[in-house]
C-alpha cells in the first residue's frame, strides 16, 4: 500500500477549520520553489543569505546580461536550499523593458512526488507589481 506524504503548507496557513493547512508533496515542494524565489537576501533572521532578491533585479536595466544574471542567482540558489528535494533541470530568464519573466523547470527527488515527472514554475513580474 503506497502512503501519500501530506506536509504544512508552504507558506504556512490555516485551512477551513483552523488546522494547519495540509498538502501534498508537489504543492510543498512548489511553495518552498517560491519561497526561495520571493525572499530577499537578509529578510530571515537565521538564514541571511537565503533567498534571490529577483524582484531587485526588475529596476535593473533590461537585457541579456540581466537575464543571465538572474538565471545564475535563481539557480544556485534553488541549487542551495532545495538540493536535497529537487533537481533543477533548467531556469530560463526573460527581461524586457520592466518585466522580468522566470520559468524554473525541476523534478523532485525521493518518494512520495504524486506526478514523479518535472514540474515548472513560471513567474513574471512588471516594475511597480507585487510578485
Amino acid at each position: 500500500m503506497t502512503r501519500r506524504a501530506v506536509h504544512a503548507g508552504t507558506p504556512w496557513r490555516l485551512d477551513r477549520r483552523g488546522h494547519t493547512a495540509a498538502v501534498d508533496v508537489d504543492a510543498y515542494l512548489r511553495g518552498l520553489v517560491e519561497a526561495v524565489l520571493f525572499t530577499r537576501p537578509g529578510e530571515r533572521l537565521h538564514r541571511p543569505d537565503f533567498g534571490t532578491g529577483l524582484d531587485r533585479l526588475v529596476f535593473a536595466p533590461a537585457g541579456d546580461e540581466l537575464a543571465r544574471t538572474a538565471q545564475a542567482l535563481v539557480h544556485g540558489s534553488l541549487q542551495q536550499w532545495l538540493g536535497d528535494l529537487v533537481r533543477i533541470e533548467e531556469v530560463t530568464v526573460e527581461a524586457a523593458e520592466a518585466r522580468l519573466d522566470v520559468r524554473v523547470t525541476y523534478v523532485p527527488l525521493g518518494i512520495g512526488s504524486e506526478s514523479a515527472g518535472r514540474q515548472v514554475l513560471a513567474v513574471s513580474n512588471e516594475l511597480g507589481s507585487a510578485p
